[in-house]
């Protein structure tokens, strides 16, 4: 093997190795019944987001397959998360990274990805970022990750410490250790192809539920079971939902899909942040929105059980977008009826 491929995946390795696991915590829901919520943290990742994970599968993928090697520029398509992710991955083993990114993205996820030595490379919008990303690739010689075709297969689903092992593993000692659902949202769907792969794997009693956004095709084509589905508009909600059906969207290991209103999304981030203190992201609370929905079903069948879900990213990288009640105003609309139906949980 090529000695530098072999330092730069050292080097991701020791990283991975140097890392803690993510915290799992408990939702204390004043008027849940027989129902727990957790929700794994996946803001407190060196990179803030849960595309950490992803971030790390895609470079050692790459990297073992001879796609980057010693001075490769490595091009991605992101909404953000995971080019901040990636351009401290490529800062680590020395190679330089660009990330294409629709221009409306947060600026705090910008400066992130210079910050980590990234050169951003703006498109309108999300449904340019792939053919901009191939015809940049090609012009330059570099290497395009694709995180939307390479997400499902990058990781390990059958263990090595994914995310869906250490969900199980941190359930262990709980009242309901097998968690009846697992809810998750999708941006490239490997995540969510990951949790079903794992839980077949396994042979546990769980289901798996996909949440989706507004102007996002998941949802349509799970109903409709065509794949070929595409939208000309973007997802309003950062990190999830996509203009066409990526590669890495894996419906067969999925039970279940609900579209969620991105109003929905922005009022249960902000219901979050009323019950907890902590901030969190649009995309976190579209999965808070599908995780009440289902808690709510499995009260009213007298159902008991656990719910398990993902704190995707911390809310501060959105103080100027989802936390400024004007800038949801104008982009999102009127969340009060939905803040309204999460008022009675407390």
């Amino acid at each position: 093997m090529d000695r530098w491929v072999a330092d730069a995946i050292a080097k991701i390795n020791a990283d991975a190795h140097r890392s803690a696991d993510t915290h799992l915590f408990k939702l204390a829901v004043p008027q849940l019944e027989g129902v727990d919520i957790y929700l794994k943290d996946e803001s407190t990742h060196p990179t803030g987001s849960l595309k950490h994970r992803l971030a790390r599968s895609l470079f050692l993928y790459a990297l073992c397959n001879g796609k980057i090697r010693q001075g490769t520029r490595v091009i991605e398509a992101s909404s953000g998360s995971t080019a901040v992710s990636e351009a401290y991955f490529a800062r680590m083993i020395g190679v330089p990274f660009t990330a294409v990114i629709p221009r409306r993205t947060a600026l705090s996820k910008i400066r992130l990805i210079k910050f980590y030595g990234g050169e951003p490379h703006f498109v309108d919008s999300a449904c340019e970022m792939h053919d901009a990303s191939v015809e940049l690739a090609d012009r330059v010689g570099g290497y395009f990750m694709d995180q939307f075709t390479f997400a499902e297969r990058a990781t390990d689903w059958r263990g090595n410490n994914n995310i869906a092992e250490s969900i199980f593993r941190q359930m262990e000692q709980e009242p309901c250790p097998i968690p009846s659902m697992l809810v998750m949202s999708a941006g490239t769907g490997g995540t969510s192809a990951t949790l079903g792969r794992f839980i077949r794997y396994k042979g546990y009693d769980t289901e798996l539920t996909v949440v989706d956004p507004e102007n996002s095709v998941f949802f349509d084509s799970y109903q409709s079971r065509d794949h070929s589905l595409t939208s000309g508009l973007s997802s309003r909600i950062e990190g999830i939902g996509r203009p066409k059906v990526e590669h890495s969207f894996q419906p067969d290991v999925i039970d279940r899909m609900i579209q969620v209103p991105d109003a929905a999304s922005v009022a249960a981030m902000l219901w979050l942040e009323k019950l907890t203190g902590g901030r969190a992201g649009a995309s976190t609370g579209t999965n808070l929105w599908g995780t009440l929905q289902i808690a709510r079903e499995m009260m009213q069948a007298n159902r008991q059980g656990s719910i398990v879900t993902l704190l995707c990213d911390s809310g501060d990288r959105y103080l100027d977008t989802y936390y400024d009640p004007s800038w949801v105003s104008d982009h999102i609309g009127d969340i009060k009826p939905y803040v309204d139906e999460l008022e009675a949980w407390l």
